[in-house]
């Protein structure tokens, strides 16, 4: 077993017993971790930075999805290390250090919910809670080779959160494998058992991992089969993405570009659009969120995250009803697409960890590209989860099912059944 001081994805330890010692409670003598943008009664709710802390009291009560995982039994052992105020993937903080990646000590462990995918696939804790508004959970439990769940937008309580941006703010968690991943979602989403489901259409997005840099028939060949041997043929379905996307999202056009320089970016051009109109959204909500405090109080922000900040704080209400209309055309053009039981399988993210101290130009082409798969989930507001795919050529990869929106007991029941088969086809990861 791994201790703290190996990985650094503590920021603060204590014990939070469970509310009742019965072991009959769904989460019973299970550990987790808490990313520190939970509100945890009589701590400070530090949100990754040191001035946020310096200026914010302690918590007067815990959020109430902390005290429904409590109420099942399982104890809270700390908070982890996080992004400054959610504004990342990469998982490095230059105030509090960067928690190692378990998997791949020299890359980064994916963030803002670094400190909590680090405490899983370490072995430090049984599962984690997190936040995922851009990716905050999926892509580090790609990063870390663990599962990492974004519920359906809406389905679990933000409530005790500090919010980066409402419309796409979820509370997420992360495992080692999908029986206490599907528990801890059981907890959360107050969801009862029910009888697994067939899926009616299993669609692979074939134009997402062509542009992937991670070989073909290490993710998607792989986890097709699982699904032939489980279920037949005939639920494979195959589909271009960009091309659906386009079409089903008229008001994408608005935020479509034709610089080919950007093409080659983005390498989606419609999805490339919706990424823009997410984080044009994601600009405007977190300034009505923290800009007073930034202006008045003007902390200490890191690199990457302080210029992601300005131009927040820039953000006018320019085009932002043309956002919310992108929202809601993309969850129609998905519903459409995969009804009430249908999956789509997509990269996670566009490759494997990039290198701790990565150039500024070089990680800004990936996070381009990695937000252009992350939008999918994150503008619809469907549920998504990553599951873990082993390691190749020493590097964790990972693929990406997202299910209609409501349909969480679905993906997690059948995650379950899926990884059953895949975990026999992969090369898993090693501490």
């Amino acid at each position: 077993m791994a201790t703290d001081s190996n990985y650094g994805a503590f920021m603060e330890k204590f014990i939070l017993p469970p509310s009742s010692s019965s072991p009959g409670l769904p989460l019973s003598s299970l550990t987790f971790a808490v990313k520190e943008l939970f509100d945890v009664e009589g701590h400070v709710t530090g949100f990754g930075n040191p001035d946020w802390a310096r200026t914010h009291p302690v918590a007067s009560s815990t959020a109430p999805a902390i005290s429904a995982l409590l109420n099942a039994g399982a104890t809270c052992v700390g908070t982890t290390v996080m992004d400054e105020m959610a504004y990342s993937i990469n998982g490095e903080n230059v105030h509090y250090g960067t928690p190692r990646n378990p998997c791949a000590a020299d890359r980064v462990p994916g963030g803002s919910s670094s400190g909590s995918a680090v405490a899983v696939g370490a072995k430090l804790v049984d599962f984690s809670i997190g936040t995922d508004t851009g990716g905050s959970v999926r892509v580090p439990s790609s990063y870390c080779g663990i599962f990492g769940f974004r519920p359906s937008h809406g389905a679990v309580s933000t409530s005790g959160v500090v919010p980066l941006a409402q419309s796409f703010d979820t509370v997420g968690w992360f495992a080692r494998d999908p029986v206490i991943l599907s528990r801890v979602g059981r907890v959360l989403l107050q969801l009862p058992e029910v009888t697994p489901i067939r899926p009616t259409r299993i669609i692979i997005a074939d134009d997402c991992f062509q542009r992937s840099s991670i070989p073909h028939n290490l993710v998607a060949e792989t986890f097709s089969k699982a699904v032939q041997k489980l279920y037949g043929d005939d639920v494979l379905k195959h589909e271009i993405l960009g091309d659906y996307v386009k079409v089903r999202v008229p008001s994408l056009r608005h935020f479509m570009t034709d610089n080919s320089q950007s093409d080659q970016v983005y390498n989606i051009p419609s999805l490339a659009a919706l990424s823009s109109a997410m984080r044009l959204l994601e600009r405007y909500e977190f300034k009505n969120n923290h800009g007073e405090w930034v202006s008045t109080v003007k902390p200490d922000i890191g690199p990457g995250i302080s210029e992601r900040v300005s131009d927040a704080l820039r953000a006018t209400g320019e085009n932002i009803d043309l956002c919310r209309s992108v929202k809601e055309e993309m969850r129609d053009a998905l519903s459409s697409l995969l009804g009430d039981f249908g999956v789509l399988v997509i990269p996670t993210v566009p490759g494997p960890p990039p290198k701790l101290g990565t150039n500024a130009p070089e990680l800004e082409i990936f996070r381009a590209k990695a937000f252009a798969l992350l939008s999918i989930a994150g503008v619809s507001g469907l549920c998504q989860v990553s599951v873990p795919m082993g390691m190749h050529e020493d590097l964790p990869v990972s693929i990406s099912l997202v299910a209609a929106h409501g349909a969480d007991r679905f993906l997690l029941n059948l995650t379950e059944r899926l990884y059953d088969l895949l975990k026999q086809d992969i090369v898993p990861a090693s501490l």
